[in-house]
């Protein structure tokens, strides 16, 4: 095959894999940089192989298997609770222009072929900012193959090959994930108007200061979990109870709502805010991403991503 055949075949499927191993590490930049791993090896076998998507998943796979397995190992000093990198893109109906970028040029969107596969991604349910939260909850084999073989296809010969173990077991890591998921149970999406109607609810009743229709919006047992790894102000603990996540949002407001903007974006695919804060305190985030889980017309979790590390596009 001549290198430039070779160079386009993987250009076309670039934008799939870092879709897989953003699924699998939930990090747009560890995908980027997993997956410009696999084109040497691509650029070497390429000759040898008869399915180009297959043989990458394989090699995207086992690449983001080892970086989960080493993550693992680093979220143990992590400071305060881990998010994934959020997928930002415009709320209005245009393409964003890239991961974790906001685009809020006007216009009528761009037709269906042109459209932006980030723009295409975040319409799936497995990159959910509610979805990739409990997926992380699995042990890395349980989270490959429920990835690879639950939602992109792959049978379980290719999955034991890339774990590295036999079928039967490839077919239990994926059924004990199953379980796991199962048991907690993550918000399936909600129609965009319900979800963006709850959303802009939540924020009227913010900064009117009624607490009691916010908290007729947050379910009992509503969870806030904030991600500032440690790098700037944030709950070092994920925040539990209406009550509680209601006085959390509305100090929020009360210390930043004067010198704050607020643009609506989406967030892997769901209603949510880009919050910029102007003359922050050294320890404040100058910039944010809040996202929800809704279930009816109540708010059950709610997402804040502060880490600047996983912000840089938006700066």
């Amino acid at each position: 095959m001549e290198a430039q055949r070779a160079a386009e075949i993987f250009a076309d499927q670039r934008s799939y894999l870092l879709g897989v191993s953003y699924r699998l590490t939930g990090s747009w930049a560890d995908a980027e940089d997993l997956v410009a791993e696999a084109w040497p090896r691509w650029a070497e076998h390429a000759d040898e192989v008869l399915d180009p998507r297959a043989w990458l998943t394989r090699v995207v796979g086992r690449l983001s298997l080892d970086h989960l397995r080493s993550a693992r190992v680093r979220r143990e000093t992590y400071v305060g609770p881990w998010l994934p990198e959020p997928l930002i893109t415009s709320a209005g109906g245009t393409v964003g222009s890239g991961a974790g970028r906001a685009d809020s040029r006007g216009g009528g969107g761009n037709p269906s072929h042109e459209r932006d596969p980030l723009d295409i991604l975040v319409t799936d349910e497995s990159v959910r900012m509610a979805f990739l939260v409990v997926l992380d909850e699995l042990s890395p084999e349980q989270r490959l193959a429920v990835v690879l073989h639950d939602v992109l296809g792959l049978d379980f010969a290719d999955i034991s090959e890339v774990i590295g173990c036999s079928v039967p077991m490839a077919r239990q890591h994926a059924a004990r994930g199953r379980r796991r998921l199962s048991d907690l149970d993550p918000a399936p999406r909600q129609p965009a108007d319900l979800a963006w109607a709850v959303l802009g609810e939540m924020s009227t009743a913010l900064f009117a200061g009624d607490i009691h229709r916010l908290s007729e919006l947050l379910a009992p047992d509503v969870v806030l979990t904030s991600d500032g790894a440690g790098k700037v102000s944030a709950a070092r603990r994920p925040v539990v109870g209406a009550a509680k996540v209601g006085g959390f949002l509305a100090g929020l407001v009360s210390r930043y709502g004067s010198g704050a903007s607020v643009e609506p974006v989406l967030v892997n695919g769901d209603p949510g805010f880009l919050v910029r804060v102007k003359g922050p305190r050294p320890q404040d985030a100058p910039v944010s991403v809040y996202t929800v889980a809704v279930r009816g017309r109540q708010i059950v979790a709610l997402y804040a991503v502060l880490a600047p590390d996983k912000l840089t596009r938006l700066n």
